[in-house]
Parts: structure tokens; C-alpha cells; sequence
């Protein structure tokens, strides 16, 4: 534990290379052997993470080079995990800013830098992916010294060091034209050098009484809930007496270190002893959660945590109610959902949960369709049922009584021959065009600020109007005044009148009404919606019309039926493309469009009320 220590947080805009190039940090500082068989993109550990490319959670780790240990934390770069950024910032003393030769910095690189600039810290910044064919490293390095200036950085945050970098080749260098591209040392280098040790071991904390802040909280199968945080002052051993103290100064819970982890590569590991500056993950306690104060029974002061933006965006969590409900889950019940849920909010402090007055149902808020689609897949392969209503924004009034909602500053990179589309398509939604620029390649980049109400559902239908070419990046700006009704969904749905399996009859006959989303042989029921009408308004049909059968046969009479493969709509776009009359049926093997009336006539009382 005495060796000099560096705690950073690495942060970029998703897909500009953080997990890759700390998967090489890891094998040239000899974490990991050369032989060693270890995933690719070894931080991103979950299923979700490796499927989609992302990270979605926060994850410490730890490195030692040059006999420095340095505790490297690995953020997520979306705005919609943007709670977990803000509380692992506190963690750390120094950020390396990763950006992409040539995207430059993006719409989440802003949102991170600008709190790892109110908190003071000083920037490393790596131009990453230089060697790709449409890079531009001065223009990127001169595009994050712009918006240093922008985001209010001090002179000392705005003298940073600049390396410049491949990542998935595993070197960096402090001069493109002269150094050789061998390692990332001077990566090392540069850390040990301009990041500051812990102040803590500086400025004699040490020798105070032991207190951390939790930043993170997760589960693990053997210890029980683990608390992460910073040791900010003192040292603890194996078995000392702590208690946890909410934000108040309230004591929470009492207790004793059972188990006290330190981070060493991609693992934890049990250490007897900890001091202030390192980075340490604790068992013992069952109610502490974020945010809490972890400390000697004498401290009654808490640390002061930082406060995390509000949720924008909600969803309705309810228990699946259709006839097909209970076959396919294992989790079912209100109680398993609301202890789930819970569990959910405990951990993350960017969701919050509200119980309905039914009992049945959970107002889920979070800070967009991403992060809540995440939560909702998560919960479907731990096998839950559930029924989920369509986002919606949550509203503010301010002194005069007016509403506010959402805003969002939308950035869109777009080959020319779609800007017109994109415009008008975006203009419809209440967006107005803030800036249009070339961006290379024959393409335009197009900056909108637009009331997040109106972005709901609009992804696939960008992506279909740029013939999947187009790239947008949303970050929550601020809350501003209504803009009025924003038109919905342009055509109604195909909804089944009867329950059994589809047959393929039935779907032909169907085909020139609009476009179908389920196959032959589907199970279907009463107010399930089967297909999109090629007209404004629902219309009730039949899937279980079978071809009468006579005894006549006729040249061209008995060909075989050919369907047109079904749209079939993934999570996140079932969700933005339903109405607020209707739900995602959401289960393990199934995801399900249903009206939230199966009846007819319960939806035109519903519809007349």
C-alpha cells in the first residue's frame, strides 16, 4: 500500500476507443500476461456491454508501472449513464480526455469534460485513432482547446499535454512527426508526471480518522453488497467498527469491515489494510448505499457528495396483464418488480422510482430511452414479465406557473443528399437548426436544439430516412419553455380481434393493409397489434382465417402462400413507436405490441372519456 499512487478517470464520447486502449494499458504494464487468454474489451464484462459496444457501468481497475500504482477508472460515454460519471469523478485527481482524430470532441465528450472541469481537475488529452485515413489531429486538438474555453477552464486546465495515440495498435507518442510509435510509456509517463497524488497523502489526511464516500454500489455471490469509493482520510483494517452516515449526518447502519478489496487489474483482491488515496471496495454493511458517508464511529460530519442531474425522461413499469402472461417469465408479481426496481434505484442514482396508486404499476425515471431500455432488457433475461407504457417527458412549472420541459442539443453528421430530410423531418419535431457545417467526406454536420419530447421515436425513422448512414448524438441541455403539441405516429395499427396462432392465409390477405410485425404460427390475442395499417386510423382484423377448402381444383388455385418477411421491431423502438393508448409487452422469449384496452368497446368508452 506505500507505493505512490495516481487515481484518473478515462473519458470519451462512446466509440472513440477508452475500453480498447485500457485493455492495452493493461498487457504493457504486465497486468495481463501476453499469453494470457483475456476477452477483448475486458472491461465491458457485461452481456449487454459486448453486444452493443458500449459501457454501460463504471468499473475501477488498477495498474502498476514503474513501481506507481495507478487506479484507472473506466466511464461510460453516453449522457444517458451520465450518473455514474459524475460520482466517479470524485474518485479520481486527473482525467485523460480520449477524442477521436478525426470526429473530434462530441456531444458527451462536452457533458463529461464539463464536470471533470467544475471539479477542478486537469486534463490529459489523447487524440486517439491517428492513424485513420480522414484524421486531423490539429484540428481535434484545436477543437478541445475551443471548447475548454467554452465549458469556463482555468489557465492551468487549459495548458494541458497532448499525446497522440493509437489505441487498438497500443502505442501514443508526444510528437507524430519525430518519436517512434513503440509503446504507450509516454502515456505512463505523462500520468505519473501531470496527474497529482492523492492530497490526502500530501497534505497529512492520513493520520486523520478513517472516512469515504461510496461512489458506486454492486453485488457480488460470496461477500454480499460491495461499497466502492476513495479513502479521503485515515486508515482501516480488516474488522474495524464503521458506521455509514446519510448526507444529514443521520447514522445509517452500524457495523464492521468483514471483507476489504483493493483493485489489482481486472480483479479484486483481499488487502488487510487501506489509507487515504486509494481506491477500495468494502462488505459489512446492508443499508449504506451511495452517496453515504462510510466512516470511524467518532466522525459526524459527512463528505459532501455531488449532487446528479435530474431524471428527464419517464416510463410505467406495470405487472404483464395479457392472456399470454405468466408463460414465458419466471418473475411475475408486483413484489418481485418492486424489489427489483428498488434494488435497481439503490444502486443507481440516476433512477428514481415512483409506486402507482394501484399497486401494480412503477413510474420508472431516468435520464433517457437508452438507459431505460437497458434496465428494461436487463430484467428480461433475469426473467421478468412486464408491461411498458411509452416514454414520457417529465415537465417542471416555474415562479409564473408555466411549464418547462426538456431540452436537447442534437449534433447530426449526414452524407449531403439527406440534410433536406433531416431538416424538415426534425423542424416537424419543434427542433430549430442551430448550426450546419461541412464535416469531410461529402458529409454535413447539423447542430439543433430540440424539446426532448419531440426525439422520442425519431432514431429509426433517421436512421431509415438516411438509409442507415446517418450518426446523431443527443445531450440534455436544459428545461425551457412548452413548444406546444408535436404531431404523433402518421398511420393506426392492425389489431387481432381473437386469440390462437396466426396463419399464413390470414397474414396474405393482410399484406396490402399495411406492414405485419408477427410470423405464421405466432401465438396472438384480443387487442394484440399485429402489423402497422397503410392508413391513420386502427382496424380490427382476423389472423385465424383459414383457406376454405372445396373440391374443386383449378390451375393456379392451390399455390403455395409467400409473406413478406415481417418488421420486427427490437426494444428500444418498440417503445418509442408505440402511442399512449397502447404497451410493450416485454417478456424472456417475446416482445409484444398490445392496445392497453384489449376490448373494443373498453377502448371507445376509454377513447370517448
Amino acid at each position: 500500500m506505500s507505493k505512490p499512487i495516481r487515481n484518473i478517470a478515462i473519458i470519451a464520447h462512446v466509440d472513440h476507443g477508452k475500453t480498447t486502449l485500457v485493455d492495452n494499458l493493461f498487457r504493457q504494464s504486465g497486468t495481463v500476461r501476453d499469453n494470457q487468454r483475456v476477452a477483448e474489451r475486458a472491461m465491458d464484462s457485461g452481456d449487454l456491454e459486448r453486444e452493443r459496444g458500449i459501457t454501460i457501468l463504471a468499473k475501477c481497475t488498477s495498474v502498476v508501472w514503474n513501481d506507481t500504482r495507478i487506479n484507472i477508472v473506466d466511464t461510460p460515454g453516453h449522457a444517458d449513464f451520465g450518473g455514474e460519471v459524475e460520482r466517479i469523478l470524485s474518485m479520481v485527481d486527473g482525467v485523460v480526455l480520449l477524442v477521436d482524430a478525426a470526429e473530434g470532441p462530441m456531444p458527451q465528450t462536452k457533458f463529461v469534460t464539463m464536470k471533470a472541469l467544475a471539479l477542478g481537475l486537469k486534463p490529459i488529452v489523447v487524440v486517439n485513432k491517428v492513424d485513420k485515413p480522414d484524421g486531423d489531429p490539429d484540428a481535434a486538438t484545436d477543437a478541445c482547446f475551443d471548447l475548454f474555453v467554452a465549458l469556463g477552464a482555468n489557465d492551468e486546465q487549459l495548458d494541458f499535454p497532448i499525446l497522440y495515440a493509437s489505441g487498438r495498435d497500443g502505442w501514443a507518442v508526444n510528437d507524430l512527426a519525430s518519436d517512434k510509435r513503440e509503446n504507450l510509456n509516454p502515456l505512463f509517463a505523462k500520468i505519473v508526471e501531470h496527474v497529482e497524488p492523492p492530497k490526502p497523502t500530501t497534505d497529512g489526511s492520513v493520520d486523520k480518522p478513517f472516512s469515504m464516500l461510496v461512489t458506486l454500489l454492486d453485488r457480488d455471490n460470496f461477500v454480499g453488497r460491495v461499497l466502492t469509493g476513495r479513502v479521503q482520510t485515515g486508515r482501516i483494517n480488516i474488522g474495524d467498527p464503521i458506521r455509514a452516515l446519510n448526507g444529514n449526518g443521520e447514522v445509517v447502519e452500524t457495523g464492521r469491515i468483514t471483507k476489504l478489496l483493493s483493485f489489482r487489474g481486472l480483479e479484486r483482491v483481499p488487502v488487510e489494510q487501506a489509507e487515504a488515496g486509494d481506491i477500495i471496495a468494502i462488505a459489512g454493511l446492508q443499508i449504506a448505499t451511495v452517496a453515504d458517508t462510510i466512516a470511524v464511529p467518532e466522525v459526524t460530519v459527512p463528505l459532501r457528495a455531488h449532487p446528479v442531474d435530474p431524471p428527464t425522461l419517464a416510463m410505467t413499469f406495470a405487472v404483464n396483464d395479457s392472456p399470454l402472461a405468466g408463460r414465458e417469465g419466471k418473475h411475475v408479481t408486483s413484489r418481485v418488480i418492486r424489489d427489483r426496481l428498488m434494488r435497481e434505484a439503490e444502486g443507481n442514482v440516476a433512477i428514481k422510482i415512483t409506486e402507482a396508486e394501484n399497486n401494480d404499476a412503477f413510474e420508472v425515471a431516468g435520464r433517457g430511452e437508452l438507459q431505460l431500455g437497458v434496465l428494461i432488457e436487463t430484467m428480461r433475461r433475469e426473467g421478468f414479465e412486464l408491461a411498458i407504457s411509452r416514454p414520457r417527458v417529465l415537465f417542471k412549472m416555474d415562479e409564473d406557473c408555466k411549464r418547462l420541459e426538456p431540452y436537447e442539443t442534437v449534433q447530426i453528421d449526414v452524407d449531403e443528399a439527406y440534410q433536406g430530410v433531416v431538416v424538415e423531418k426534425m423542424s416537424l419535431r419543434k427542433a430549430e437548426l442551430k448550426g450546419m457545417a461541412p464535416s469531410g467526406g461529402g458529409k454535413v454536420r447539423l447542430t439543433f436544439d430540440a424539446p426532448a419530447r419531440g426525439l422520442i421515436g425519431y432514431h429509426g425513422e433517421f436512421l431509415t430516412d438516411t438509409r442507415g448512414t446517418g450518426i446523431m448524438n443527443r445531450i440534455y441541455d436544459r428545461y425551457d419553455a412548452y413548444k406546444g403539441p408535436i404531431a404523433g405516429r402518421q398511420r393506426g395499427v392492425l389489431i387481432a380481434n381473437g386469440a390462437g396462432k396466426a396463419v399464413a392465409y390470414a397474414l396474405w390477405n393482410l399484406e396490402e393493409r399495411g406492414v405485419i410485425m408477427i410470423e405464421t404460427g405466432d401465438e396472438t390475442y384480443e387487442g394484440m397489434i399485429i402489423g402497422e395499417h397503410s392508413r391513420d386510423n386502427d382496424l380490427d382484423v382476423n389472423v385465424q382465417r383459414a383457406k376454405q377448402l372445396t373440391n374443386i381444383r383449378a390451375a393456379g388455385k392451390d399455390e403455395a402462400v409467400r409473406l413478406t418477411t415481417p418488421r420486427k421491431l427490437p426494444l428500444e423502438e418498440a417503445l418509442a413507436y408505440i402511442n399512449d393508448d397502447e404497451l410493450v409487452e416485454v417478456t424472456p422469449k417475446s416482445i409484444r405490441l398490445r392496445k392497453r384496452f384489449l376490448k373494443p368497446h373498453e377502448r371507445k368508452k376509454a377513447k370517448d372519456a
